[in-house]
């Protein structure tokens, strides 16, 4: 099972990098039924919602309910340094949860200077970052089931 956490803000480029992951996923056997996807604000809340799928347990023996978790999103620079916070804090907070709860939290949230640099990243010219977080939480997932609980 994966879960997805994405951000509604710049949503237009998240939808392109939610169908890049969501096609990833499908294409390498993942049901439709076994992605979850959780819609938040912004950027900055994604680790909360993160961590929190990945806490959830299965109800027979306590494993993690989600083999991965991906994080998309999509923080443009502007004239502030909010983005500078925003990825920041972001970038942080899904490490952090990933640490803490031993569950892949891939992180897939583009920071770019430019809406084009974004728009690029999103499916045209330099690919889909959200099918490279599927195919990176994939690997993860797979990686760490090799691990001895599985024993």
């Amino acid at each position: 099972v994966c879960g997805i956490v994405i951000s509604r803000f710049n949503d237009t480029i998240g939808r392109e990098l939610l169908r890049g992951a969501i096609d990833t996923l499908t294409r390498h056997g993942v049901a439709t039924d076994d992605i979850d996807i959780a819609w938040v604000p912004g950027a900055f809340e994604i680790p909360l919602v993160a961590k929190r799928m990945a806490e959830r347990k299965r109800a027979a023996d306590d494993r993690p309910y989600y083999d991965a978790i991906i994080c998309l999103g999509v923080v443009i620079r502007g004239a502030t340094s909010h983005f500078d916070y925003v990825a920041g804090q972001a970038a942080n907070g899904i490490a952090s949860s990933a640490l803490a709860t031993g569950v892949p939290i891939i992180f897939g949230v583009l920071t770019t200077d430019t809406i084009e640099q974004a728009i690029e990243r999103a499916g045209t010219k330099a690919g889909n970052r959200g099918s490279d977080a599927a195919l990176a939480a994939i690997e993860m997932a797979t990686l760490l089931r090799s691990f001895a609980w599985n024993r």
